[in-house]
């Protein structure tokens, strides 16, 4: 081995240079550390034959700190105070000191973070809980709208409804009652009706749910429900949609029975549903539309703008001013003298910033969807709301853009309007079928096959106004015809509003029918006494009538005929009692001459015992009578009867097109007697098809 004061490195000593020049690269990462200053300072010495420290007298081993400075270390040693440490040593072990005065936090190594990707349904349903905790704490309608629409997530508001109600059902009356307030005042301007129906929906199918942790769950939804229609934010037809999807032995089936029942067929429902909570602070949705029309019409009285201004501002309902724009502009329509005082008190509160442009839409908006009912009380009411509105965008109260929302919704309009003239056409017919059939199973069968619930107190409207223009025959079936539906398909509520558009309608139909105001005494003193109506019941309907009009008369005069002595005996017998000929003499006739004919009798001659019959509405029976009969004796000769009815226009294809679908509906009953009732029915079918007997829809 060479002497240590010879001036080389050996090929050993060489190669443990040129390792620990490599390892200084990978783990300095100071550009002051770089091996590029190490190696020259390292050849100058041992060039030079300069002292080397190695093994036997080798190498020094140079090095520098963070601040650049050479540290002189042992060969083998850690090195000094704030050195790297030893050269050589890459382990995981040697990691930064934090303590050192040149610590670099962008030399520590990266670390992956993992971390949840947020659900925005449950992020809007944690904020909800906080809305309605603080609305819970402060009652501050106003601050929790704003809070509500700050969320910017309109498309998830029925999250809302059923958070706010089943956080208010696990409390104390005094919260209900908030909630009910708050959803009223949401209505129609934060949260759509649409949000609040799918919420409530929501909440009838996960009330078994609630029940676990709520015990009165099932009578507390029903009754928020009821509340919910009471103030108009639910509609009636609510109910029956409702029920359709619900089975019959769930929780929330009964939920909808209890609400029909208990709350809402009640007499005075509307004053017992908003006090059952004992009432709260706010003032309730009835009391505010009660505040509302007493302003109006005492404006119109006096004509001074700036009290009824006041009076708007002193309600303290700002997010219920579409029903101050609804209520005004119906008015203008009712009592068409008052327009210009109307018109002029709306553009006072537009341009006074009282009434906002959003709430003036919407309450445009809500007379425009409901322009179908008022037609039926007032007939100009779509004629009147046309020239109103270029009144409106014109004078700049009116923002022009609700001809936009016009325009999306004038084809809803146009086929809720479509719907309503149908129905009241077949409803005619219907009527007219049963005074000449007396048949109320088929009229029942009729009325549902329409699947127009919403449309029942126009039924009843319609059922007394024709009895009443014919004898006493057809105004007894129509009593007694009451008295059926009201146990079978319609609710109280149905014959209520029937009896008010009735009432309110008294004086147009006087000027037909003469003696109308003394009928419609009878026919509502007659309801009651059928308890089709409770006594209680007049009251409410005089109550939403107006003062002193014919119809409070027709009232108080109904209320006198019920409170005289043996009234029940005298209203029972009113129009001679008895409902004229019975069904089954009429099926009983019919049989007997289509049996003559088949027996070899003249075609003619059946021809006019049909016509003698006198129910041209009820020739449906005559041929399903005709097809079971020709399929039981396998004769075609009834055949040929029906073609020569039908050729003779004595049997409409309407009634034809019938008489098949009530065989056909009856096939499986049939067959038990007749083994080939379906294979006989289908060459039937062919033969009429065949000759044009039936309608193509069948």
């Amino acid at each position: 081995m060479a002497s240590p004061k010879e001036g080389f490195l050996t090929d050993e000593q060489r190669e443990v240079l040129r390792i620990a020049a490599q390892n200084a690269e990978v783990l300095s990462s100071s550009p002051r550390s770089r091996t590029s200053l190490l190696l020259p300072e390292l050849k100058s010495k041992v060039g030079c034959g300069g002292k080397s420290t190695a093994v036997g007298g080798g190498v020094r081993h140079v090095r520098r700190s963070h601040s650049g400075k050479p540290v002189r270390v042992k060969k083998d040693g850690a090195g000094g105070k704030g050195t790297w440490g030893k050269l050589l040593d890459t382990e995981a072990a040697s990691c930064l000191d934090r303590n050192d005065p040149n610590y670099d936090s962008g030399e520590e190594p990266y670390e992956l973070v993992g971390t949840t990707v947020s659900d925005p349904v449950d992020d809007y349903k944690k904020s909800v809980v906080t809305i309605v905790e603080e609305y819970f704490s402060t009652g501050d309608v106003q601050l929790a709208a704003t809070d509500l629409r700050d969320l910017g997530s309109d498309e998830y508001h029925h999250f809302f409804v059923k958070k706010l109600i089943s956080m208010a059902m696990d409390r104390h009356d005094k919260e209900k009652e908030m909630a009910s307030v708050l959803l009223s005042s949401l209505y129609a301007d934060v949260t759509s009706p649409a949000q609040i129906s799918h919420g409530f929906v929501m909440l009838l199918e996960s009330v078994d749910d609630l029940a676990v942790d709520i015990p009165d769950a099932v009578d507390v939804l029903a009754l928020f429900i009821a509340r919910a229609v009471v103030d108009d934010i639910l509609p009636p037809a609510f109910l029956t949609r409702a029920k359709r999807t619900l089975s019959e032995s769930s929780k929330g089936f009964q939920v909808i029975q209890i609400a029909e029942k208990s709350y809402l067929s009640a007499p005075h429902h509307a004053e017992l549903v908003e006090q059952r909570w004992g009432g709260t602070v706010h003032i309730t949705v009835e009391e505010v539309k009660k505040k509302i029309t007493d302003l109006l019409r005492e404006y119109i009285e006096s004509g001074e703008t700036a009290e009824a201004c006041r009076c708007i501002r002193e309600l303290g309902v700002s997010f219920f001013h579409h029903e101050v724009v609804k209520r005004a502009l119906v008015l203008a329509m009712e009592i068409q003298t008052s327009e210009p005082a109307i018109l002029k008190l709306l553009k006072e509160a537009a341009e006074e910033c009282l009434i906002s442009s959003s709430q003036m839409i919407k309450g445009f908006s809500r007379v425009s969807e409901s322009l179908d009912d008022l037609s039926l009380d007032i007939p100009t009411a779509k004629s009147l709301f046309q020239i109103l509105v270029p009144k409106a965008i014109s004078e700049g109260w009116l923002d022009p853009s609700f001809l936009k929302f016009e325009g999306a919704v004038e084809d809803g309009n146009n086929q809720s309007y479509e719907k309503l003239r149908r129905y009241k056409e077949e409803a005619v017919t219907i009527i007219h079928e049963y005074f000449l059939s007396d048949d109320i199973t088929e009229l029942i069968r009729s009325l549902q096959d329409l699947a127009a619930p919403e449309y029942n107190p126009v039924f009843i409207k319609k059922l007394i106004t024709l009895s009443m223009e014919r004898k006493n025959r057809e105004r007894e079936m129509a009593s007694v015809l009451l008295s059926t539906l009201s146990t079978e398909i319609f609710s109280r509520d149905d014959i209520v509003n029937g009896f008010i558009m009735l009432l309110e309608s008294a004086e147009d139909t006087a000027l037909d029918i003469l003696d109308a105001s003394n009928e419609l005494a009878l026919f509502l003193a007659r309801a009651v006494i059928d308890d089709v109506l409770a006594p209680l019941n007049l009251e409410e309907i005089s109550n939403k009538l107006t003062p002193n009009c014919s119809g409070s008369e027709t009232v108080h005069m109904a209320q006198s005929l019920i409170s005289a002595r043996h009234a029940g005996e005298r209203l029972v017998r009113c129009w001679g009692g008895g409902t004229g000929w019975a069904v089954e003499d009429a099926k009983d006739k019919i049989v007997k001459l289509l049996e003559e004919y088949e027996s070899g009798g003249d075609v003619g001659e059946a021809c006019q015992c049909i016509r003698d019959l006198g129910m041209p509405f009820f020739n449906h029976e005559v041929v399903k009578k005709a097809l079971i009969m020709a399929m039981e004796k396998k004769s075609d000769r009834l055949l040929d009867f029906l073609h020569e009815c039908f050729g003779e226009g004595l049997i409409t294809i309407n009634q034809m097109t019938k008489g098949f679908s009530r065989v056909r509906d009856g096939l499986e009953d049939l067959a038990l007697d007749i083994p080939s009732a379906e294979e006989k029915f289908q060459t039937f079918v062919e033969h009429a098809k065949k000759h044009g007997w039936l309608l193509l829809s069948f």
